[in-house]
């Protein structure tokens, strides 16, 4: 807003001093065109009369006198030689004037100036024969004239005061309209600061509404997306807290309630004693487990910077990936196919990409049919990305639940997840591993019929 009044005040600044500058422009133009025109006239009737050779005529220093006097300049006429033989102020008549605008007239050039610190316009014009035309009359000689601008300037002085008194009315006008605009058109911004601080404070718990303006509007939906976004965020920090309690805890509870069925049974059997050892050990393998997927969730939030970002051949890494999970496939008699359309080089961070890409197809394999399933992996590339689709034969996901399914600790089915392992946070993984990789993943399914993830990452990492 004082945005728009300053502009206003400027711009009216502006056009006050351009209306004064285009009034000396044109007065000063219009002076320099009227004498130049009488002067022409009066160097014809010195060259008819014969002025240059006898300066002694009545009518021409009449002529003279009238010009000076309606003008307040001077002129000077001055022979070929140089010579002066008219001096309005009878000054200089008989000396010579071989000054440089003197000169360029006697060689064809005439010459015009305005003088605006001095107040007058000089100009010198040539004396010619009237009867031949420009290009064949030679130089006769030079009227030299000065011109006072002095009642030019008085009037550009009037207009330049007359116009500051505008000016300053306009001025004031434009501070009064803008006062009186600001004290109504900032109200509404005005609520919406007060019920935003309502809000930072926690005196407000809904939303915002000012519908003043659309201006005003808007932002109060923004806002209140914002504070969707921002409680969503909050509800999910505290969800993630709760599952991350509840994840470690559930190990430490089995080993304990182990160990004290060891302790409260002295007469226990060395063979009670190898089972329930054995049940502890997968339980601290379990906690191991939850941990690391944690500090890696915990990496995987860093920013971009710790990337260690290298040119890799994306079908190698894939054929390492597929031979260190083939056993757990063939244990599950699940077959992984692996379909490569061309040699694929990108820049990508090896750990991150091959811990995403392994939690997606290791996943497949875990859930997929109990006998005969088969999990096929798909590499291809344009300019600009390369693609990796891993589709499976496995159970399939609730349509339901594949927006959910790269959320920390999300399970589509908690009893089956507790059978197979896993700690819910491989996929989670995975997304901020690809994110973080300026890519993207998209997951299409139907239950009972498997599931394809689309995996698209830039071939050229761009920070």
């Amino acid at each position: 807003m004082m945005l728009l009044f300053l502009m206003a005040i400027v711009s009216s600044v502006v056009v006050e001093r351009s209306v004064v500058r285009s009034y000396e422009t044109r007065a000063i133009s219009q002076r320099i065109a009227i004498v130049h025109n009488q002067c022409d006239i009066l160097c014809d009737q010195l060259v008819n009369r014969g002025y240059l050779e006898n300066p002694v005529d009545e009518v021409i220093d009449g002529e003279f006198d009238m010009l000076t006097s309606i003008y307040g300049g001077r002129i000077f006429v001055v022979n070929k030689d140089g010579k002066v033989i008219r001096d309005t102020f009878h000054l200089d008549v008989g000396k010579y004037s071989l000054t440089k605008e003197v000169m360029d007239c006697l060689e064809g050039r005439e010459t015009s100036q305005y003088d605006r610190d001095n107040q007058y316009i000089e100009m010198t014009l040539r004396i010619t024969d009237p009867a031949l035309s420009d290009a064949e009359s030679e130089t006769l000689g030079v009227m030299l004239v000065s011109v006072s601008t002095v009642e030019i300037n008085a009037s550009k002085n009037v207009l330049e005061r007359r116009g500051n008194m505008i000016l300053m009315i306009v001025i004031l006008l434009i501070l009064l309209i803008g006062y009186i605009s600001a004290t109504f058109l900032v109200k509404p911004f005005q609520k919406i600061t007060n019920s935003i601080e309502a809000i930072t404070d926690g005196y407000q718990d809904e939303s915002i509404s000012v519908d003043d303006y659309l201006e005003t509007e808007l932002i109060a939906d923004a806002f209140n997306r914002l504070l969707v976004r921002v409680k969503t965020v909050d509800d999910s920090r505290e969800e993630f807290v709760s599952n991350v309690s509840h994840e470690l805890k559930t190990p430490l509870t089995s080993m304990k309630v182990l160990a004290d069925a060891l302790n409260q049974d002295p007469n226990a059997s060395l063979e009670q004693y190898k089972d329930f050892m054995q049940d502890i050990s997968q339980e601290i393998d379990r906690e191991n487990s939850i941990i690391n997927d944690l500090l890696s969730l915990v990496r995987m939030d860093k920013k971009s910077a710790d990337l260690n970002i290298e040119e890799k051949n994306i079908n190698e890494l894939l054929e390492l990936i597929i031979k260190r999970l083939n056993p757990i496939a063939e244990r599950a008699n699940v077959e992984l196919i692996l379909d490569s359309f061309r040699p694929i080089t990108a820049e990508v961070d090896e750990t991150k990409l091959t811990l995403a890409l392994t939690n997606i197809i290791e996943n497949a394999v875990k859930y997929n049919k109990p006998e005969g399933g088969w999990v096929r992996i798909s590499l291809n590339a344009d300019r600009k990305y390369f693609y990796v689709t891993i589709t499976d034969s496995g159970i399939g996901i609730p349509q339901e639940s594949i927006d959910n399914i790269f959320e920390r600790f999300y399970r589509v089915d908690k009893s089956h997840s507790r059978e197979i392992g896993g700690t819910g946070l491989g996929l989670a993984i995975t997304k901020s591993a690809i994110v973080m990789h300026r890519g993207a993943i998209r997951v299409s399914s139907r239950v009972g019929e498997g599931s394809t993830f689309s995996i698209r990452i830039p071939l050229v990492y761009v920070v």
